[in-house]
C-alpha cells in the first residue's frame, strides 16, 4: 500500500477493536525486517525512530529510509518520530518527510504539556501530518519512576490538544525486559470513559503478550509501541553471527544473519494484536 499517517492505522483498529505495533528501529536491517513481517501479517505497522536511534542517524537519513521502505511495502507504513522531545525536533521530522509525530512534554506541568503539544499538533495538522502526546509519565525500568495518568488531565489533555492519539501509565514501564508489568485495568477504563481517541501503551515489551491481545481486543489501547524485546533479538543473533566465524569481518554478510530472526519476532507480536487475531465475531 505505501506510506500512511498514524490517524490513517490507528482509527480504523479503534473502531474495529484491535491494534497496530509501533516498533522501534534502531537501523536499516531491523526496520526491513519489521516491514517484512506486517506483510507477512497483512498488518498495517509503525516504524519509530526514537531519541536512540536519532542519536546515531540523522531524521532526514531516517525518514528517506522509512519512506522507501513504504514506497515497496504492500501495508500501510507509518514513518513516526517517538519521543521527540522540542519544537525544533518534532518541525525537522515533519520536514524531513514523517508522517507522524510525537511530541513528549510527559516531564512538564500539565498547562505546558498541553500548550507545547497543541502547538506541535497545529504544526503537523497543516502538513497533513499526524500527532500523539503523552500525559502521566510513564518511566524506566532503572530510572524515573512513573507518574500514573488521572483520567480528568486525560480528559482534558485529549480536548485541548487535539492529539490523534495519546499515550497513557498505566502500569507501563519503559525498557523492562521482564514481561511482568500489571497494568492498572480499572484506571484505563476511567481514562476510556472520558476519552475518544486512540490510545497508546509505550514499554509493552513488558506486558505479556497475552495480555497484549487482549488490551487490543477489550480497550481503546490501539498501539503498543515495542522495542526492548526486539533489541534483544537482535543482539543475540548478532552475537550467534559473529560467534559463528570469528575470521569473519564484512559488517553486510554479519548484519544480514539477523534479519530473519528479527522479523519472525515482530511477526509473533503484530500477530498477538492485530485484526485476524484479536477482533470479535462481527469484525473485519
Amino acid at each position: 500500500m505505501s506510506l500512511a499517517t498514524l490517524a490513517d492505522v490507528l482509527q480504523p483498529a479503534l473502531r474495529n477493536r484491535y491494534a497496530v505495533a509501533g516498533l522501534v528501529v534502531l537501523g536499516w536491517e531491523d526496520a526491513r525486517a519489521y516491514v517484512e513481517a506486517a506483510e507477512a501479517e497483512r498488518a498495517p505497522v509503525i516504524l519509530q525512530a526514537g531519541p536512540g536511534c536519532r542519536a546515531h542517524t540523522p531524521l532526514p537519513v531516517l525518514a528517506a529510509m522509512f519512506r522507501t521502505l513504504a514506497a515497496d511495502a504492500s501495508v500501510p507504513v507509518v514513518a513516526h518520530l517517538d519521543h521527540g522531545y522540542t519544537r525544533d525536533e518534532c518541525v525537522e521530522a515533519i520536514d524531513s518527510g514523517f508522517t507522524s509525530v510525537m511530541y513528549d512534554g510527559s516531564r512538564k506541568p500539565l498547562p505546558q504539556n498541553i500548550d507545547e503539544t497543541a502547538e506541535i499538533v497545529e504544526i503537523a495538522r497543516r502538513a497533513g501530518v499526524s500527532s500523539e502526546g503523552e500525559i502521566g509519565f510513564v518511566g524506566y525500568a532503572s530510572g524515573e519512576a512513573s507518574t500514573s495518568t488521572d483520567p480528568d488531565e486525560a480528559r482534558q489533555f485529549a480536548m485541548e490538544t487535539g492529539v490523534d492519539a495519546m499515550a497513557v501509565s498505566v502500569g507501563n514501564v519503559h525498557l523492562k525486559e521482564t514481561r511482568d508489568a500489571r497494568i492498572d485495568l480499572v484506571a484505563l477504563q476511567k481514562i476510556e470513559n472520558v476519552t475518544t481517541i486512540p490510545l497508546v501503551i509505550h514499554g509493552a515489551s513488558g506486558i505479556p503478550t497475552a495480555r497484549r491481545s487482549e488490551l487490543a481486543r477489550t480497550t481503546a489501547v490501539c498501539k503498543f509501541n515495542i522495542g526492548t524485546e526486539l533489541r534483544k533479538t537482535f543482539g543475540a543473533a548478532l552475537r550467534q553471527a559473529v560467534d559463528r566465524d570469528r575470521n569473519r569481518f564484512d559488517r553486510n554478510a554479519i548484519l544480514s544473519e539477523t534479519i530473519v530472526p528479527v522479523r519472525d519476532a515482530a511477526q509473533a507480536a503484530i500477530r498477538a494484536i492485530s485484526a485476524t487475531h484479536t477482533s470479535s465475531p462481527g469484525h473485519s
